[in-house]
């Protein structure tokens, strides 16, 4: 299938695609400092650098946006139909990288949180912060907010 739009605007849209304080986060990073929780962004000295960092629980906090990281059945998860072959490799790399950057974490005694993009449009901020924050004081190594119930009509949301 040939691109919709010619290689210099491709080029432009792409370039505005953001890796770090993009939509999903700055609403998650809102919340959490809305809540009195105060942490590092983005820091260097971390595997993967992860989005939100809190040294005094050892506690990093993904936001991952289920495009690029390829969140399992998801609906926002498509592949695109031109450059298969490209579009697979880089998303066998995207997740690959995750997996490993989590392994380093937690090797490092990091504990992991993964919200999902679209976790955070069909659900509401407190629940999702409620979560985390319940998470923080077990004892459990890893979360991924999508084993939360979804509430009644959230794929309804999706579209917002």
């Amino acid at each position: 299938m040939v691109d919709v739009v010619d290689s210099a605007t491709r080029s432009r849209m792409m370039s505005g695609i953001r890796a770090a304080n993009t939509r999903p986060e700055l609403k998650l990073r809102r919340a959490l400092h809305a809540r009195g929780l105060r942490f590092r962004l983005h820091d260097k000295s971390l595997p993967g650098r992860p989005d939100i960092v809190l040294p005094r629980w050892r506690v990093v906090i993904e936001v991952r946006g289920c495009f690029w990281h390829r969140h399992k059945n998801c609906r926002l998860a498509t592949k695109p139909s031109t450059r298969p072959d490209f579009w697979e490799a880089k998303f066998r790399a995207n997740v690959e990288r995750d997996k490993r950057n989590v392994g380093l974490l937690r090797d490092a005694g990091w504990r992991v949180a993964i919200v999902w993009e679209c976790e955070l449009k069909a659900r509401d901020i407190d629940a999702v912060t409620n979560a985390i924050l319940t998470w923080m004081q077990s004892d459990e190594g890893m979360l991924e907010i999508p084993s939360m119930p979804r509430p009644v009509g959230a794929d309804s949301a999706l579209l917002s």
